[in-house]
């Protein structure tokens, strides 16, 4: 007998559906999965013998072909163990159900209990606009997918559970929604600015490049503070929409990141990867699945290498398209992916291998080719990339002991929300939110600059030596300190400013 029920597959962050279809023959005993499965599809056979077996049914002694249509798309993972039981208990009249109107998630232990799989987010929201509306899942997956007030998600424990629901005879309650607000205010940080002493030249670097999205470079001494200043980023960002949670969520599900506390992406994220990350951890891959990286888990918030020149060189020029296109296409053998990744960049580094370069109370024992060797690791273009480029004095002990009070990051993000919403009024009906994604269009229109802006900027272009791109993002900058001073208009002063913030790694 023929039984078929529906799955889905996985690729990057877009389901396809997966008519699971499950042939009991009268032929000669056998077991085997077609349509292009990989090896955690094919092992399922052994993991729904036994769940089948140990939830008090039997495998039938027959000819059992298992067919994952279309045959042409790559199926990958254990989460059509629970739809391959379930075809296979209605192929050998077992089960006697309508299952027509359920997709089935979930993989199987030999128990027969249901483990939770990694993707379910993006499978649901795929699935949804595909045009099903309930789904049977692990109930470890039930708070990520209860934020989706459309799908009717149905958590269970094990494949018994499952049967009785469908023959109707303990029905499974529908999993309850959770609504996105109450759970985002719950969510603290534990950085905050006020902690931070001193430097206040670095704190105004740091709230202007939040304010329009740029990116920034800290350089300076060790225990300047400049990883302290770093962590505080996400703590002066606007908070997350729930259309930016649910991104977020996404890319975190598909890597299997997600924490099942929450269920979803409530604070930006904070990706700091080891200097010795490689190209495959930053950019995504993978030997089977494709997966997304760093770059990717870093998605509307932050991306943090702190020592950037001890970045292996072909893993920081792999930064420069996402930079620039807030996106990331990873090509493998076996496939292609296309994955967000609008992360603001925040990088640290010393001025020279010693550190002690430019300090005032110590001596720098780096020779000159020693500082040239070392700053030489970073490229140009990735250079014309950072926006603001800081350098981070030593903190006196003065200002560290200091009984006065530091702006806290609450005081912060409030005026870095109104400098956003002036962007977000701006760029009403374009395909951008902040002033670091404006294209040379955008500058065209939103940045037109006076004959004495012009002029600042011509001297600053031919004395640092700036090239065509890092005049554009100069200009991009003074829009965000304009922004921040509530003008209209670009004016000198914010050409200058914005100049000034070019020249903290030389």
């Amino acid at each position: 007998m023929l039984a078929k029920v529906r799955g889905f597959a996985l690729n990057g962050l877009e389901g396809t559906p997966v008519d699971v279809e499950v042939d009991a023959g009268n032929d000669l005993p056998s077991y085997g999965i077609v349509g292009l499965a990989d090896t955690a599809v094919k092992e399922s056979k052994e993991r729904v013998r036994a769940a089948v077996k140990n939830s008090g049914k039997r495998v039938p002694n027959k000819k059992i072909t298992v067919n994952l249509a279309p045959a042409d798309v790559k199926k990958e993972g254990s989460a059509f163990d629970l739809a391959i039981a379930v075809a296979l208990l209605k192929a050998s009249d077992q089960l006697i159900a309508d299952t027509d109107e359920y997709v089935f998630l979930g993989e199987l232990s030999l128990d027969g209990g249901i483990r939770r799989i990694d993707g379910i987010l993006p499978i649901l929201i795929s699935a949804l606009k595909a045009g099903y509306k309930k789904f049977i899942i692990p109930k470890a997956n039930e708070r990520e997918a209860s934020y989706l007030e459309s799908a009717v998600v149905y958590p269970c424990e094990n494949l018994k559970q499952v049967i009785a629901h469908l023959v109707g005879e303990t029905l499974i309650p529908a999993g309850k929604k959770r609504n996105f607000s109450d759970i985002a205010q719950t969510a603290s940080y534990e950085s905050d600015l006020c902690f931070v002493k001193g430097q206040a030249a670095a704190k105004r670097a740091l709230e202007i490049a939040v304010g329009g999205g740029h990116n920034i470079l800290f350089v300076g001494p060790p225990g300047t503070g400049k990883t302290m200043l770093a962590r505080c980023i996400p703590t002066i960002m606007p908070d997350m929409t729930f259309d930016e949670a649910l991104e977020c969520t996404k890319i975190h599900s598909v890597a299997g990141v997600l924490s099942d506390e929450a269920g979803i992406v409530i604070l930006r994220p904070f990706r700091s990867p080891h200097h010795t990350a490689t190209v495959v951890s930053m950019t995504g891959g993978g030997n089977k699945a494709i997966r997304p990286g760093e770059i990717s888990l870093a998605h509307d918030g932050v991306l943090f290498l702190d020592e950037l020149p001890e970045y292996s060189r072909a893993a920081l020029e792999a930064l420069r398209q996402p930079l620039e296109d807030r996106v990331i296409t990873v090509s493998r053998a076996n496939g292609s992916v296309t994955f967000p990744a609008n992360f603001m960049l925040c990088a640290s580094m010393n001025p020279c291998p010693c550190g002690n370069l430019g300090a005032k109370d110590k001596i720098c024992t780096c020779t000159p080719s020693q500082i040239a060797k070392y700053r030489a690791r970073l490229s140009g273009p990735l250079m014309d990339r950072i926006d603001l480029q800081i350098s981070v004095d030593d903190v006196k002990y003065g200002d560290l002991v200091s009984a006065q009070s530091e702006e806290t990051s609450e005081t912060v993000r409030a005026r870095v929300n109104r400098t956003r919403e002036i962007q977000r009024k701006r760029f009403a009906g374009e395909s951008i939110r902040t002033n670091a994604a404006m294209s040379e269009k955008h500058i065209k229109k939103y940045c037109r600059l006076s004959a004495g802006c012009e002029s600042v900027l011509k001297s600053a272009y031919e004395a640092l030596g700036l090239s065509a791109r890092a005049r554009s993002r100069v200009i991009k900058v003074a829009r965000t300190v304009a922004d921040m001073a509530d003008e209209t208009d670009i004016r000198e002063e914010h050409i200058l400013e914005a100049v000034s913030y070019r020249g903290g790694a030389e």
